[in-house]
């Protein structure tokens, strides 16, 4: 079931290790994960017994070798938290997906300018 690596981390001298863990996320009885070096959103087939990609994250939704992004399950909704980040700014954006909509569509929730850069978060609640 493994999601696999591909693209900068195990690549080009970059250990594995430096990547980020796993973004998974579970709606609906459905895995879902993001690769995040090929900037895809994936859904397990359990059927086949192989990951399927269904589209990709929020345009701006960048990250350091997965670090930096955050992929949760929030009710019916699958949301990613990440952002630009250029040498005189960051900022973080919230996007939402309502997978009862069908197609993979993000709709930008919020945006906000932070002056550092985000390891990790827990969302409680929704």
């Amino acid at each position: 079931m493994s999601l696999g690596r591909s693209g900068a981390a195990g690549e080009a001298g970059i250990p594995v290790a430096a990547g980020a863990p796993p973004h998974v996320a579970i709606v609906n009885d459905e895995l879902y994960a993001v690769d995040y070096a090929d900037i895809e959103v994936k859904k397990y087939d359990k059927e086949r017994n192989s990951w399927v990609t269904i589209g990709r994250l929020p345009e701006r939704a960048v990250s350091m070798n997965g670090w930096g992004l955050i992929f949760k399950a929030c009710g019916d909704h699958l949301i990613v938290i990440g952002g630009p980040r250029t040498s005189r700014e960051s900022f973080k954006e919230l996007n939402s997906w309502v997978l009862s909509e069908g197609q993979l569509q993000w709709n930008l929730f919020a945006r906000k300018q932070l002056s550092g850069f985000v390891y990790t978060c827990v969302v409680m609640g929704c």
